[in-house]
């Protein structure tokens, strides 16, 4: 029987988690006419003095006590404005170029929907820790208005006895933000920069480019370590524009600069592709679903390109007969590659299931879970999409496995399994 403890800590969704986000203005330059940009900052810029101050403290007093270093937030806004049209910043006072950062800014809750679907790496920054304890950083999807999601992060520690604590959320949250110009939307490869000041637990990923409009969806983050033994951070998700997928890769060396790049290639039009920790025989391997049923493994020689790869597994068992799909990337033990899976089964009910995959040749299935190691069930089945349970990625943690899952699409609980005890059942 399998030994599986679920932590009593659960994260859920909070309205009043608000970032202060750059309010693009998309609209071009009709022929001679200014943009709609010029037009602001011109109206603003023809304010008195007194009418600027007074216009500003109205917004300060809505926002200030809301948002975390408002004013230089504003400024910030304002210097991004100034280089587009070519300011001269020195001629106007800081109450109008507060104002007019204030006017390309806008407040948006970013997490008032749902929170679900994480994944745990190990934190960057293991200093300071005890024996026997592990600091972590799990990503979230975050679902706000209108239904867009973004990429938020959690830190925390595990330590012995299946303990898990969580750093404290800063009272305020900030967006990290690609330079661009105002009237475009940059499209391909995009890199955005956490703020200076902004803790990791405080950061949010929002979609910049057109394929990503409608949401960054379901990363599965992944500490990759390159032939040379350099490690990276590198997470597949999906890019949404409200009609059409693109998966893309988030890459990181330091989570203060994060590269937002496209995939290409056939296998590239699917959701949910798990990238493998390392290369193997100098190939980089995915787990990926291209046909929506089965799972199959996928080589390239790029970590960009990905064309069609071979069928692994495909629906075996009652709990997973409508399709399979995978819950992160695979964890690498002695015994092989530890792949946790979901699957989907009557009355569109997930669970969560493992399998293991040969180390040198990950083609090869030595074991699979017959059962659910975990799955919808009484409190777990309500939610935005009732019945589901949903990982993006979990962590070995010493001789443990930690899930963290997304429940019903509104939430995240954790999971405690001994290793051993999980290979047993397969």
């Amino acid at each position: 029987m399998l030994d599986l403890f679920n932590h009593p800590v659960r994260l859920r969704a909070d309205p009043s988690r608000v970032v202060v986000r750059p309010f693009h203005i998309g609209w071009q330059r009709n022929g001679n006419s200014p943009s709609r940009t010029e037009r602001l900052v011109r109206e603003v810029l023809d304010m008195s003095p007194r009418e600027a101050r007074a216009q500003l403290q109205d917004v300060l007093k809505d926002f200030e006590a809301r948002h975390w270093q408002t004013r230089r937030v504003f400024m910030t806004r304002y210097d991004e404005i100034e280089a587009v049209l070519g300011l001269d910043g020195s001629q106007i006072g800081d109450d109008k170029r507060q104002l007019i950062g204030a006017y390309f800014c806008h407040e948006y809750s970013y997490a008032a929907a749902a929170l679900m679907n994480p994944s745990a790496v190990p934190h960057p920054d293991q200093s300071g820790m005890p024996p026997g304890s592990m600091r972590i950083l799990m990503s979230m999807r975050a679902v706000g208005e209108g239904h867009i999601s973004s990429i938020a992060f959690r830190e925390g520690v595990l330590s012995t006895g299946n303990q898990l604590e969580l750093a404290p959320q800063p009272p305020f949250a900030t967006s990290a933000d690609a330079v661009c110009l105002e009237d475009c939307v940059p499209e391909g490869a995009v890199t955005v920069h956490r703020h200076r000041d902004s803790t990791l637990s405080g950061t949010v990923l929002f979609p910049i480019t057109h394929a990503q409009s409608n949401g960054l969806e379901d990363l599965r983050l992944t500490r990759f370590i390159h032939a040379d033994g350099s490690f990276e951070w590198i997470g597949t998700y999906t890019a949404y524009n409200g009609s059409m997928i693109q998966s893309e890769l988030l890459r990181t060396r330091d989570f203060r600069a994060f590269d937002m790049v496209p995939m290409s290639g056939s296998a590239a039009r699917n959701k949910g592709m798990a990238l493998f920790p390392r290369q193997i025989d100098g190939e980089y391997l995915m787990i990926g679903r291209q046909d929506g049923e089965n799972l199959f493994l996928i080589r390239s020689h790029n970590l960009t390109h990905w064309n069609e790869g071979t069928r692994l597994l495909e629906p075996h068992y009652p709990w997973e007969l409508v399709q399979i799909g995978n819950c992160g990337p695979p964890i690498e033990l002695d015994e092989g590659w530890l792949l946790l899976t979901h699957g989907v089964g009557a009355m569109r009910k997930y669970s969560i299931g493992a399998v293991l995959l040969d180390k040198a040749d990950p083609s090869k299935v030595l074991g699979r879970t017959r059962e659910p190691i975990l799955a919808a069930a009484d409190q777990d089945r309500e939610g935005y999409v009732p019945n589901v349970v949903y990982s993006c990625g979990a962590i070995r943690y010493d001789h443990t496995l930690f899930i963290p899952y997304g429940v019903a699409d509104s939430s995240i609980a954790f999971a405690f399994v001994p290793i051993q005890s999980l290979l047993k059942v397969m």
